[in-house]
């Protein structure tokens, strides 16, 4: 690399080659401006196209407990926060939210909670199979923390498809920081080893602009998503609840969390990449944004009304007020303004949509 190579340069070969080294990925995390971010963007958006289409998949998030075991510093669920009306969905309850959102044409659904130990993986396997006896035609992904291989295996031969466990930072000094002791860097990435040699759809993420997150940290989580090779990438900002050690700390950067998203699409052209509720809660157009820069993915909240401001992982979350019928609504809406479709489909990492209007 000569001096006179430009972060647009390097934008240029991530494209060409898929990957950058980690002096390269430090390098434009440091002198990125805003018409790189827009260039990458460009680009981004036409991967997208190219690979999906105009179709947005949408997956219907069933948020089943918001009781913790652990003390992450930056989450409002977090086991210390006394504040927390905490609740539990019962079985009936998780099921109905899926019937009701296949009604609406969701063809895969999240069931995401807390680490709540009352949720064992053989009470979860016998979720997860009636959900997939009830609607054979719909994907089934779990977003419940760390567990051990015997019970990711379970909950895999059960019928589970997809798995969300975001590593939240590869460098393990920062993992520490934002972490209690109790918790481990090692563990979180053994987890997301088994889990892709279980044969889930993968997904891993970052907070952008968490306390404590440097240039070097985004490069060695650039690096580390590039190597793993994810079928999902989450990406919002961080944003802080009032409740937590981190309640004064900046929010994470918009145009920085729509740069990261574009660099992804250009490293991982088939990932499936979501515009998060946190994007969307830090501007009011910031999911149509993250679909603009490479995005293909929405997850609207099929959850009960009742319970959704009490799974509150950071303070003026949206949505959860709307019944799930206004949310598809809404989204259909949101995306026709800005030329895409909401596909009713699992949406599955191995497909391929060139239907390009």
């Amino acid at each position: 690399m000569t001096a006179a190579t430009t972060v647009r340069d390097l934008i240029d070969r991530l494209e060409e080659d898929r990957e950058l080294s980690l002096e390269q990925w430090e390098r434009v995390f440091k002198e990125w401006t805003e018409e790189d971010r827009l260039y990458a963007a460009e680009k981004a958006r036409r991967t997208a196209l190219e690979n999906f289409g105009n179709k947005i998949y949408i997956r219907g998030i069933v948020e089943f407990s918001n009781i913790c075991k652990n003390d992450c510093l930056y989450c409002g669920i977090r086991a210390s926060n006394k504040e927390v009306s905490r609740y539990r969905l019962t079985e009936e309850e998780i099921l109905q939210c899926c019937d009701e959102g296949y009604g609406y044409g969701f063809r895969t659904f999240v069931l995401q909670s807390g680490e709540d130990r009352y949720f064992t993986a053989e009470i979860l396997a016998g979720i997860v199979r009636k959900i997939k006896a009830a609607h054979p035609d719909c994907a089934v992904t779990l977003s419940v923390g760390e567990l051990g291989y015997d019970e990711y295996k379970l909950l895999k031969e059960a019928g589970a498809d997809r798995y969300l466990l975001r590593h939240e930072t590869a460098d393990k000094e920062h993992y520490g920081r934002l972490h209690p002791p109790q918790m481990s860097w090692e563990h979180r990435m053994r987890c997301l080893e088994q889990l892709m040699e279980l044969g889930y759809q993968v997904g891993a993420g970052i907070m952008v602009g968490s306390p404590y997150q440097t240039e070097r940290c985004l490069a060695e989580d650039m690096v580390f998503l590039g190597s793993f090779k994810p079928h999902m990438i989450g990406i919002g900002p961080f944003l802080p609840h009032k409740d937590t050690p981190f309640k004064d700390m900046p929010k994470g950067p918009y145009e920085l969390t729509l740069f990261l998203l574009s660099l992804c699409r250009l490293m991982l052209p088939r990932v499936l990449l979501p515009a998060t509720t946190a994007l969307g809660t830090i501007r009011p157009n910031g999911r149509e944004q993250g679909v603009l820069c490479g995005a293909n993915v929405i997850m609207p909240n099929l959850s009960p009304t009742a319970v959704r401001k009490k799974y509150m992982l950071y303070d003026n979350k949206i949505c959860t007020g709307d019944e799930s019928a206004q949310c598809r609504s809404c989204l259909e809406r949101r995306m026709a303004a800005i030329g895409y479709e909401v596909a009713i489909t699992r949406g599955d990492h191995h497909d391929k949509i060139c239907d390009i209007r």
